[in-house]
């Protein structure tokens, strides 16, 4: 990961292993003083990075856990600080590929969309449990989707017959609730945006993110770097205010004489954020709207 090691010898956390595909490069860079620890609440990616990771120079620790524990995560392994913390957000290409997981609207499969199979909440409890209002507010804060009240009504009416069991159903709900002339001009798959909100309220993916950036600030050396990977405007939004609020210094209102707020500056941006050149997105279609956004620790506080 570009920008986020400065020194070989350091601690490094990937809080999303995912494939292990980040993790692997920043093992490939440390040396046997180095050490990697990885997180997710995915138990797929958990055995998928302890196998990648197996033959790594530097110490690694895998642990199967959600990125919001990660404060209960360094105090267990006796870690009080680190050089670089990673977050690669959203859902990873490996579940969106499994098709028995359910969070992809082009194959068939049950309601499910966990990131981690412990937790109770699935995708058929919200499309068949929430009230129509809840849905629609849903759809159109996480999805941003347009027509979220129409396809949240015929929803419920379409449950008020049967249950919606599978993502092949639900796709069918969300393509009769969208006219044919709003889809063709729009252009992409009807069902995209709604799937998307439905998996980010089962995972609450937009409630934990501000506090887990925060926390990894607060575990980071000075001179340590954090790098975050965004995939749509809301997640990229939280983590922009959160890294910009954490790189002002003075908070008092224009105007007073002194400083009486006592806020210190913790981060230095690293620029602007970043989005992959043409080969990465060639190479790479899934990376077309990825941002990535590096800070680091202020030497002093």
């Amino acid at each position: 990961m570009g920008g986020l090691l400065t020194t070989r010898t350091g601690v490094y956390v990937d809080c999303t292993l995912g494939g292990a595909g980040h993790a692997s490069r920043i093992a490939s860079e440390l040396t046997p003083e180095g050490r990697l620890i990885g997180l997710d609440r995915d138990a797929d990616a958990v055995a998928e990075a302890r196998r990648r990771l197996g033959n790594a120079a530097c110490r690694v620790d895998v642990v199967h856990e959600n990125f919001c524990r990660l404060d209960e995560v360094l105090k267990s392994l006796g870690v009080d600080a680190v050089d670089g913390v990673l977050f690669d957000l959203g859902v990873s290409s490996h579940q969106i590929d499994t098709a028995e997981r359910g969070f992809s609207y082009m194959h068939d499969a049950p309601l499910d969309m966990r990131m981690d199979a412990r937790q109770k909440l699935t995708a058929y409890e919200i499309v068949n449990t929430y009230a129509e209002a809840d849905l629609a507010r849903i759809f159109f804060e996480y999805g941003e989707e347009r027509w979220g009240k129409r396809i949240a009504e015929f929803i419920v009416e379409a449950r008020q017959k049967t249950p919606v069991r599978t993502t092949a159903e639900l796709v069918d709900v969300i393509c009769r609730a969208v006219p044919k002339a709003v889809r063709r001009a729009a252009g992409g798959h009807p069902a995209k945006r709604v799937f998307q909100a439905i998996r980010i309220e089962a995972n609450d993916e937009l409630g934990i993110l501000d506090a887990s950036i925060r926390t990894a600030v607060r575990y980071l050396r000075p001179k340590g770097r954090i790098a975050v990977l965004t995939f749509h405007s809301l997640e990229d939004r939280i983590v922009k205010n959160a890294l910009r609020e954490l790189s002002r210094g003075c908070v008092c209102p224009p105007g007073l004489p002194v400083c009486v707020c006592g806020h210190k500056r913790e981060l230095r941006l690293l620029g602007k954020a970043r989005r992959p050149g043409a080969e990465e997105m060639k190479g790479n279609p899934r990376a077309k709207s990825a941002k990535l956004r590096l800070a680091e620790k202020e030497a002093e506080l």
